[in-house]
């Protein structure tokens, strides 16, 4: 019996079909943070191979929290309709839709990343003021993001949250907040990016305390959702956040309800020192399901069906993300089933290609 073919129970509503997830991917292929038939396309095609869940691209949940100018959104009403539209295809193929809520801060007002991903100036057609817990910008080329006051942190926190009610009323499932690679609930968890001397700043009470808030906000909202939180569990700089740290807000986060952690690693900070190699993250996600006794999933280089297997076998993690490898075989879950010798039904209109 595979572990990686099993089903996976979230919580009293959700249930994976298998432990396979389709990590976030922006797609930069949206028009003032509208969804298209791009998105559709992307995320249908891998339903249609049987992914167990699909988590949509960091969605922003105002228009300065995108990364770049055509990254997603969901600060308006009238963004739900093809979100909508796409999850409604999602679970007629029997996969569960989920959503990362995110907010880039210092990291937003990019270029495409294939015309060179450089930060627009404030006055610029596709750029904007970028926001951050202190004036304290990403890499020297960078222009310096305003320190955001405590007044506006609770516009921030509502933002979370209505995005979070949109999100429900477009059909997601899961909800995931984006707590890692740098973006903004990861700029006030470290100390390397939050130098703050508020109730926000300084020691690690106060640097989780807007991922709490936002958690807070977030679950206030939800009925049968289940609620994730993507964590990176080290900044791989000495001085920044760490594992340890990473532990002990997991368990905090696991008495706020939030029921799943997707745990990756580093992007906070241009000093970072990482070998990356296969399973190179996760040990991190073994530690915090040990540890905090909590679901996991492991990201990272993980590119066949027997690695994923083993990992879930040696009980490293609950489940598997997979992020390129779905951009290079996006019915990646029907090789792992031929490699591991599972008989998966495949969907009627390709079981011509099963053989």
């Amino acid at each position: 019996m595979s572990k990686l073919f099993s089903s996976l129970q979230i919580n009293n509503s959700i249930q994976l079909q298998n432990r396979i997830v389709v990590a976030p991917m922006c797609q930069y292929s949206a028009d003032n943070g509208y969804a298209n038939n791009w998105h559709l396309m992307h995320l249908g095609q891998f339903a249609a191979g049987k992914a167990g869940a699909i988590i949509q691209e960091a969605t922003a949940v105002a228009p300065e929290g995108r990364i770049s100018y055509k990254d997603l959104g969901l600060w308006e009403d009238g963004q739900i309709t093809k979100l909508a539209e796409i999850n409604a295809f999602i679970k007629a193929q029997g996969s569960v839709p989920g959503i990362q809520l995110a907010h880039a801060g210092r990291k937003a007002s990019t270029n495409l990343p294939w015309l060179g991903r450089e930060q627009f100036a404030p006055e610029h057609e596709n750029g904007w003021q970028t926001v951050a817990p202190s004036a304290l910008a990403f890499h020297p080329s960078d222009y310096t993001p305003k320190a955001v006051t405590e007044s506006e942190i609770t516009t921030l926190v509502d933002q979370f949250k209505q995005a979070a009610v949109r999100a429900v009323k477009a059909g997601f499932e899961i909800i995931e907040i984006h707590g890692a690679h740098g973006y903004l609930i990861h700029q006030f968890l470290s100390p390397l990016s939050n130098q703050r001397t508020d109730k926000y700043g300084g020691s690690f009470e106060n640097r989780i305390r807007f991922t709490l808030e936002v958690v807070s906000a977030i679950k206030s909202v939800l009925t049968t959702q289940s609620l994730w939180i993507r964590l990176s569990a080290t900044d791989w700089v000495d001085g920044g956040w760490n594992l340890e740290e990473t532990i002990a807000l997991c368990k905090i986060l696991k008495q706020q309800g939030v029921e799943v952690f997707d745990i990756s690693t580093g992007g906070l900070d241009r000093n970072q020192k990482i070998e990356v190699h296969p399973n190179y993250q996760v040990p991190f996600a073994e530690a915090v399901k040990n540890q905090a006794q909590v679901i996991t999933g492991a990201v990272g280089l993980i590119t066949k069906g027997k690695q994923a297997e083993t990992i879930l076998e040696n009980q490293q993690a609950d489940f598997i993300l997979i992020g390129r490898e779905f951009l290079r075989n996006p019915h990646f879950v029907y090789h792992c089933a031929t490699e591991l010798r599972v008989n998966l039904p495949w969907a009627n209109q390709y079981e011509r290609g099963k053989e």
